[in-house]
């Protein structure tokens, strides 16, 4: 017999594959109406509509880990009292580029990420030998400033628990303008189709190898399909951060909304022990 847990969290899987189908189909449609307008206005024009086309990246994912979608309230938001300081002074940058980086990183070497948020440090161990295109493209848009200054712009607190980060624009389709290939897939961690608490995994359309800078991190024991590249473990300092935001709840009262903890990434920066 189903258990109304048990019921919860397969509807809220539903709704997320929903929500994945619907960015794919924004994206072919955004596609199609670029490649008219690339054909009237001329070739000086495609190349810059290409980077347009290709940075909509809905979600780069988590998916819920797409994490990225905008969901329609359907209760009154939740106030709260926000956890986290003021951001630090500065603007993010919009950048993208044409390709994946090359690798040059030691898939040997031992990585760690750290995101300095207004709600506190997030420490994450990452995956370099598991996941080396994914922790390359990492380090590559965190020396660029790539990260800093920009919203977590996602939080779900209802069948799936994470924070979704990495989109620029802060609307869920943003991206670096190239997209990297999945990996990981089998890691010894997924268990049962669980991404257990502390995972930080990429975010993508629905599609595969369609991963960009969205990422998500996971603050208690979800149950989704092993289709996100998980690349790193948070730290157990960065875990009391991320209940911290979780704690504050989201905007909606749906359990999927932004965050009403104001999660601001200062700077984020990626170093090689």
């Amino acid at each position: 017999m189903v258990t109304q847990e048990q019921r919860k969290r397969q509807l809220a899987r539903e709704k997320f594959l929903r929500q994945q189908q619907r960015r794919t189909s924004a994206r072919r449609k955004a596609r199609m109406r670029n490649s008219v307008i690339a054909s009237v206005l001329g070739v000086v024009v495609i190349g810059s509509l290409a980077l347009y086309t290709t940075g909509v990246l809905k979600d780069d994912g988590k998916d819920k880990t797409n994490a990225s979608s905008q969901t329609t309230p359907s209760a009154a938001p939740t106030a709260a009292k926000d956890p986290c300081e003021k951001p630090a002074a500065g603007a993010v940058k919009t950048q993208t580029w044409k390709k994946e980086p090359a690798v040059t990183i030691d898939p040997s070497a031992k990585y760690t990420m750290t995101l300095a948020t207004t709600c506190g440090d997030i420490g994450i161990a990452l995956k370099a030998k598991a996941a080396p295109h994914t922790v390359n493209s990492f380090s590559f848009l965190a020396g660029k400033g790539y990260f800093d200054h920009t919203k977590c712009h996602r939080l779900t607190t209802n069948g799936i628990y994470v924070l979704q980060c990495g989109d620029p624009t802060g609307s869920g389709s943003g991206g670096p303008g190239y997209t990297i290939p999945d990996e990981n897939l089998k890691d010894a961690s997924l268990k049962a189709n669980v991404y257990p608490a502390g995972t930080v995994a990429m975010a993508n359309t629905g599609q595969a190898h369609t991963g960009g800078s969205q990422f998500f991190l996971v603050y208690q024991d979800s149950q989704l399909p092993p289709s996100y590249t998980p690349f790193g473990t948070v730290s157990a300092d960065g875990m009391k951060v991320l209940k911290k935001i979780a704690a504050a709840g989201e905007n909606t009262g749906a359990g999927d909304g932004a965050p009403n903890a104001t999660v601001v990434i200062d700077k984020a920066t990626v170093t090689k022990s």
